[in-house]
């Protein structure tokens, strides 16, 4: 039989979090290839080497098209959804009845990001059954971004974005690789197209990165330095006098005790203790605050790299010096699409509370924070015995065994648990360990918005899209006709109604970004299940574009008009930002007290430094051939000069060491790189007894990392970045 013709479709690519459009080509039902969609308005064709692969991820040998079920030998065996939804839904009535909702926790990865009702609706189940153990990647990716906007405070009217902007500061952040820090749309064009208007660029990173080589100035910091820098551009903003003093005197509170304790943050001192140029932090200071509209954003390494909280409050303090904010009368970048209809006022919020408050967790005395429960404390609340401890995990979108720091102990916890659930499109690290692994659709099997980048306005500073553009994409594809394949909702549903529970959808609480009219929440009908699309139309209910309008235009659009301006500051109104919170003057001070040391004069001589590859989403991607086509590892980088004076050479296993464990390497040279540093990304590797395998699936480095040492007191977030390591030469022959 003849194939049938090829009928090419516009869709949404999920692999990520991007959005990015893409025209996928479907014949006899399946997806054979995804190019960009040049049709598309802001697109453009862009689409990056993981979206080109998703007809390769739907259709590869390892996907589950069942559900699994671990069975007495610890093998796994096919299981038809419905069944796995009634057994998993009575063992979770046993496990309440006997110890309780709070015995019950998810943990919500950033995979679950892109399908849109999947995370609402874990939520929602959870809260219904009555407990509050909720924990996702926040809190171990970038918390310190949650925890500083609330102790700073919000702009209502919102923070300019990159394309507006005649500066940008990037700490940390490599948009052009992770396709995010505030350049979510074809990076690397709109970089270029930046730099064409003039807009001065400037990169603080360790590493030499794509970003880096368009900066203007470029700043290659001792890893870990990055309030050490901050601060010292704080002095020179207030010691050249060039705050923009009526935006601080109208909308601040504690300029003067900022002023204080930056006085000893002089470049000079900061040069020194961050080995750079004390005239670069000087000239970096002078453009960031003499632009007319600048934005700054920090990436995972900085929030990863130790003080990540107070890296991300004087970012804020900074641009709130400069007035770096929306003012009354201008346009607003984005009036809303998927989001509600923009209401911006050029005014402060007052600071909220960010931690003390919630549940509060049995180890190490942490509670409820703005960025959630902290995840480093999870395997810990699974293993500790007693009242409260969590018996039952339902792991959504995510691969706690890759992705958690101490990996050790999160395998302990792992089978500690009476229950554990993986949501996972195959057997990864963690479901090879769960007691049932639920098989998902795919993104090109369900219906999608373009909802995900819109909605980062309102958890991160100067991100989210720079116009009102939206998309929407139907399913494309069925799933294989031999499969038995849910969405990740319809599991919790499911759930739901075998546990007889009312599930209610919440709409995200906006933390930064301008002011929107509000959302209620929603109430899902458990009687007559909704389809997918019905869901998708619930979620956006109250969006200033209604779902509907947006299915008209199969390519997306941009929906701009009408244009909506900031309203002036409303007369009599006391809200503030603060420049002064005491529990990070108090953070700033210590670091002024420590001392200036190098690293090669400790038993502990690199830093190891967290960092993306282009070809993967963590730990999704280093399956398909064409992504891993050079390597199938994750590289210990290093500088030439550093495998020179060890005798390494490119290919080289090494032994990389921490004060807590030990993981194999091959070693990679990088000329960017600083000396002294060793550049590697996570989510990669399996179990100890895999580590042999370190050229086909890498190394953990969260295996490296202790979550009860050097943690941050209310994310809970440990040292993942900047990490004191040694290294010594290692044999491993390589396997197949």
């Amino acid at each position: 039989m003849s194939a049938s013709p090829i009928e090419t479709k516009p869709s949404i690519c999920r692999f990520c979090h991007a959005s990015c459009a893409i025209l996928v080509d479907i014949q006899d039902g399946k997806a054979i290839e995804v190019r960009g969609d040049r049709d598309n308005p802001i697109y453009g064709g862009f689409t990056c080497p993981k979206g080109r692969q998703l007809p390769q991820q739907h259709s590869h040998p390892d996907r589950l098209l069942y559900s699994m079920k671990r069975d007495g030998s610890g093998n796994h065996q096919p299981l038809a959804s419905e069944q796995a939804m009634d057994e998993v839904a009575a063992k979770i009535q046993a496990i309440v009845q006997q110890h309780g909702p709070r015995s019950v926790a998810i943990y919500i990865g950033t995979y679950s990001g892109p399908y849109l009702a999947s995370i609402p609706t874990a939520i929602g189940w959870l809260l219904s059954l009555g407990s509050r153990m909720i924990f996702t990647s926040s809190t171990i990716d970038q918390p310190g971004k949650s925890i500083a906007n609330s102790i700073h405070g919000r702009w209502l009217a919102g923070s300019y974005v990159y394309d507006e902007s005649d500066c940008w500061l990037g700490v940390g952040v490599n948009p052009l690789v992770s396709v995010s820090g505030g350049l979510s749309v074809d990076p690397g064009r709109t970089v270029r197209e930046a730099k064409k208007r003039g807009q001065k660029l400037l990169v603080i990173d360790p590493r030499r990165t794509e970003l880096a080589r368009f900066a203007d100035l470029f700043i290659q910091p001792k890893p870990g330095e990055d309030p050490t820098i901050i601060a010292a551009l704080i002095h020179v903003v207030i010691g050249e006098g060039l705050y923009d003093q009526a935006f601080v005197d109208a909308n601040t509170q504690g300029f003067t005790e900022l002023a204080t304790a930056v006085r000893s943050f002089s470049p000079d001192y900061a040069a020194k203790r961050a080995d750079v140029s004390a005239q670069d932090l000087r000239m970096a200071a002078r453009l960031y605050a003499t632009a007319n509209k600048a934005g700054a954003v920090a990436g995972t390494g900085p929030n990863m790299a130790g003080r990540g909280n107070l890296t991300e409050y004087l970012i804020l303090c900074l641009s709130s010096l400069c007035g770096h904010w929306r003012r009354a009368g201008e346009a607003v970048a984005n009036p809303g699409v998927m989001l509600p209809g923009a209401i911006p006022v050029a005014q402060a919020e007052s600071p909220r509370k960010a931690w003390g408050y919630g549940e509060k967790l049995r180890v190490r005395d942490f509670t409820g924070a703005a960025c959630g429960l902290p995840t480093s404390a999870l395997a810990d609340e699974i293993l500790q015995e007693g009242d409260g401890q969590i018996r039952a995990l339902i792991c959504l979108g995510s691969n706690p065994i890759a992705a958690w720091p101490d990996q050790l102990k999160t395998i302990e916890a792992m089978k500690k648990l009476d229950l554990l659930v993986c949501l996972d499109i195959k057997m990864a690290a963690t479901a090879k360990l769960a007691d049932y692994v639920i098989a998902p659709k795919l993104s090109l099997e369900v219906p999608g918005a373009s909802t995900q980048i819109e909605t980062l306005e309102q958890t991160y500073v100067s991100m989210g899209y720079a116009q009102a553009y939206g998309q929407y994409s139907p399913a494309l594809v069925d799933p294989p006709s031999d499969s038995d394949l849910i969405e990740e909702w319809e599991f919790f549903y499911g759930l739901g109604q075998r546990m007889g529970q009312q599930i209610t959808l919440y709409p995200i609480n906006a933390e930064t970004g301008m002011q929107r009219e509000p959302r209620k929440p929603i109430k899902l009908d458990m009687v007559d299940k909704p389809d997918s699309d019905e869901v998708l139309e619930l979620l956006h209910r109250g969006s200033r574009i209604p779902l509907e309008h947006v299915k008209r235009h199969a390519h997306g659009a941009v929906f701009s008009q009408p244009e909506i301006e900031a309203a002036p500051k409303q007369q009599g109104w006391e809200g503030y930002l603060d420049l002064a919170n005491k529990f990070m003057l108090d953070e700033l001070h210590e670091v002024s007290g420590e001392p200036i040391t190098r690293a090669i004069d400790t038993p502990f001589p690199f830093r190891l430094i967290s960092r993306r590859l282009p070809n993967v989403y963590n730990s999704s991607g280093r399956d398909l051939h064409k992504l891993m086509f050079k390597h199938r590892y994750n590289p210990a980088f290093m500088h030439p000069d550093d495998m020179n004076a060890y005798g390494l050479s490119n290919g080289e296993v090494i032994r990389i060491s921490s004060d807590h464990a030990s993981i194999f390497g091959i070693v990679e040279e990088e000329e960017g790189l600083r000396e002294g540093v060793i550049s590697m990304a996570h989510c990669f590797g399996d179990v100890p007894q895999q580590d042999q395998k370190v050229h086909t699936i890498g190394s953990n480095t969260g295996r490296l990392i202790p979550v009860d040492r050097n943690y941050d007191p209310y994310s809970g977030i440990p040292r993942m970045s900047a990490l004191p390591v040694r290294i010594e030469r290692a044999s491993i022959t390589p396997e197949d």
